[in-house]
């Protein structure tokens, strides 16, 4: 069967599975990583890894620490965790680079760790990034770090894939800032929500390294779990460039580079060799789930926002509004490269930042910045009043100098600007390109003289074939049941919220027993459901089910007042992975939501809805209401973490 870029990597990076499976979209999978990164949540992982029993990291070349979100801390407190941080490193032998050393999204790229054909996760969002580079990047929880740690594994349910073809050249003045501002703005329907994104088209052979790590980035925000671009021509250069610069400098330090002789370990010819005799690449008869077109020639220079990246303005337009702006940012994982720095650098010359505006920049890394320096790029920011701040994340997750205050308007060239993230609730943020920030620090507004005028913008979107369901029998372990029944009740909210599901006054109640929690379940969203739901039932929800943040406990929650599973139409991300690694199934069911909606309506919040479905997984269907529906199978992998009671339980029994 054909596979696309993102089945191949799976494929390649699954264990366990059976003689000859296929891997494609929706199967569950037992996955080793080749990398694993944590950053200062390595320090809350370790109590995690410590709990499950483990004592030695299974594969230390596996896992990499790097302190990056706040390295502007320099109270007691944090310089003890991250001294236990790095404590632990050398204990365990792992990979540390600490603060100062610069975002660990872009350590991950220049120490060679992102490497195209491979399959890397991290404890943080942004991991999207590695997309630039050819490297299945992807975000895990805290959970499933410690167990990567004791075991090398986790588990993935891979996402379905959406093909964007980028078809022409981007205009001079246009850049890769402004075509994921683009595609999140014009797509912003939820197109790529949890689908994992593959680039194709001749529009990418023009575009740079630092303008795929960008876009990558901000498939994050797209809603997209990973960014795919092909490792090409302009790829093995860059590798092929940082070998040049990693071979003329001192070893880094760490354990794995420390004693190197001849080469790095990862960042070396012989690699890339084998990646031009042995390229991963998806099968020209490929499927995807979605197919989305748009012309480079059409993307003109936007602004996002404010206070949202679904909503995008030509900066020609709002430059003539006169938006007062109280700081710009240049700094970030996605934009505080060198040819970023370059590229405000160039803006600011010869010019100084307007007297009321504070003018914010931090390199993605030490090595950026030295290299800005080189060039001379940093110092013209400097003298034409930018502040500096240290390689790392700082302002852009609302940490260090620099938040905005009441009543500030800010420009940035980071990749969120949701209401409070970068200080006050009561200020606004837009996001743009360096050139625009740097220009608009320039102005004291929204500016970016000689910009290119907006044309309309040719794109297009289509639903791909629906795959057939599976006719292979799922292979069932013993203590998982080959089916579930039980009645369905119905709770019809699309995007509903884990405030929603478990209130966040109880989120942080540590003594808060099972039964407790079980009391509360959907307390905010309905506060009948607790009179309504039975011991045994099937929860049916609507779309989203489970966004905002990342508690536990709105899985947790469910699974303790006695509910079998929940089926939606889609699920956050992050409240799945919640679910099953604490073995609670949540299953995509959209056909099902659809038709339970249109026949109940929305009127009650949570309905009993009296039809008895059952859910076969030898055969991967549900039949209820006399209508069978596919779903994903769920694999060995799932099976496991559920009859084992949860991803640590799991760990605990491999140990």
């Amino acid at each position: 069967m054909a596979q696309n870029f993102i089945e191949k990597i799976a494929q390649r990076f699954a264990v366990g599975l059976d003689a000859g499976q296929v891997v494609r979209s929706g199967d569950y999978l037992s996955i080793q990583p080749a990398h694993v990164m944590t950053h200062d949540n390595t320090g809350a992982v370790i109590p995690k890894f410590r709990s499950i029993g483990a004592n030695r990291i299974a594969n230390p070349r596996q896992v990499v620490f790097a302190l990056d979100h706040n390295v502007q801390d320099k109270s007691a407190k944090n310089l003890e965790k991250y001294a236990k941080i790095e404590a632990f490193a050398k204990e365990m032998g792992v990979d540390f680079y600490p603060a100062g050393r610069g975002i660990g999204h872009q350590i991950m790229c220049e120490e060679g760790y992102a490497w195209p054909g491979t399959m890397v996760v991290a404890s943080d969002s942004h991991s999207n990034m590695y997309g630039g580079l050819g490297c299945l990047g992807t975000p895990i929880v805290r959970t499933d770090a410690a167990a990567i740690w004791a075991t090398g594994r986790t588990w993935w349910q891979v996402p379905p894939v959406a093909r964007v073809e980028l078809k022409g050249k981007l205009r001079p003045g246009v850049t890769g800032k402004d075509v994921i501002i683009t595609l999140c703005g014009f797509f912003n329907h939820d197109e790529v929500l949890n689908h994992a994104v593959e680039f194709v088209g001749d529009g990418i052979a023009g575009l740079t390294i630092d303008d795929r790590l960008t876009i990558a980035n901000m498939t994050t925000e797209w809603g997209a779990l990973a960014g795919l671009f092909p490792a090409d021509e302009v790829t093995i250069n860059w590798l092929g460039s940082r070998v040049e610069f990693i071979q003329k400098r001192e070893p880094a330090g760490v354990p794995s580079d420390r004693d190197r002789k001849d080469q790095h370990p990862r960042m070396n010819e012989e690699r890339i060799a084998r990646l031009l005799k042995e390229p991963v690449t998806a099968d020209y008869d490929a499927s995807y789930a979605i197919y989305i077109m748009l012309d480079l020639n059409t993307v003109s220079p936007y602004v996002a926002g404010p206070d949202m990246v679904k909503e995008m303005t030509p900066v020609s337009e709002l430059s003539k509004r006169n938006i007062r702006i109280d700081k710009a940012y240049l700094v970030s994982c996605v934009n505080s490269r060198a040819d970023d720095i370059a590229a405000a650098a160039h803006i600011v010359r010869g010019k100084v930042v307007a007297n009321h505006v504070r003018f914010y920049i931090a390199a993605a890394s030490s090595e950026v910045q030295a290299e800005s320096e080189r060039r001379g790029d940093w110092q013209a920011l400097l003298e034409a009043g930018a502040i500096p701040l240290p390689p790392g994340c700082g302002p852009c997750i609302g940490l260090g100098e620099g938040l905005l205050e009441d009543g500030e308007v800010g420009i940035s060239a980071t990749n969120r600007n949701y209401k409070g993230r970068m200080g006050s609730k009561n200020a606004q943020t837009y996001l743009a390109s360096p050139e625009v920030v740097a220009a608009s620090a320039v102005a004291g507004k929204i500016n970016l003289p000689g910009a290119v005028e907006p044309v309309k913008i040719v794109a297009k979107v289509e639903a791909g074939k629906k795959l057939a369901p599976s006719e292979e029998k799922v292979r069932i372990i013993e203590g998982f049941p080959e089916q579930i029944t039980g009645e369905l009740i119905f709770c019809h909210q699309d995007n509903l919220n884990t405030d929603g599901i478990y209130p966040g006054k109880y989120t942080y109640r540590d003594d808060f027993t099972p039964e407790q929690q079980a009391e509360v379940a959907m307390e905010n969203y309905d506060p009948e459901f607790g009179k309504l739901v039975k011991k045994g039932d099937i929860l049916v929800g609507g779309f989203n089910f489970g966004t905002g943040s990342s508690r536990e406990q709105a899985a947790t929650a469910l699974k303790y007042r006695g509910i079998r599973l929940v089926l939606a139409g889609s699920f956050s991300e992050t409240y799945r992975r919640n679910a099953l690694n604490n073995g609670f199934l949540a299953i995509e069911a959209p056909e099902l939501s659809r038709d339970i909606k249109e026949k109940f309506g929305t009127k009650q919040l949570t309905v009993r809805t009296g039809i008895q479905a059952k859910i076969d997984f030898v055969n991967s269907i549900i039949e209820a209401d006399g209508r069978t529906y596919p779903i994903s199978p769920i694999g060995v992998a799932a099976q496991e973490l559920v009859v084992a009671g949860g991803l640590e339980n799991w760990v605990k029994g491999r140990l």
